[in-house]
């Protein structure tokens, strides 16, 4: 899978179960390039997700609704993922 077939999944996925007023899905995976653990085919993702439904949540419970929506990307598309709320 290559990064922009990842980011239009993640975008739908989000949006379909999250209601959401703006969403920018970054590639930020040059910033793991040379770390020991990179893996081909893994990827960085930095979401940015303006939702009054998540804002409304802890940071906890809202964290783990978008690490559950996106459960089989986490584990065989991406390397880390940094999620900021608003």
């Amino acid at each position: 899978m290559n990064i922009n077939e990842l980011i239009k999944i993640v975008e739908n996925k989000l949006q379909k179960e999250i209601i959401i007023q703006g969403l920018k899905v970054d590639d930020k995976s040059f910033l793991h390039k040379n770390h020991k653990g990179n893996q081909e085919g893994k990827f960085h993702l930095k979401l940015s997700i303006k939702s009054e439904e998540l804002i409304k949540l802890n940071k906890i419970e809202s964290t783990k609704k978008v690490y559950n929506i996106l459960d089989y990307e986490l584990k065989n598309y991406i390397h880390s993922i940094q999620i900021l709320l608003s």
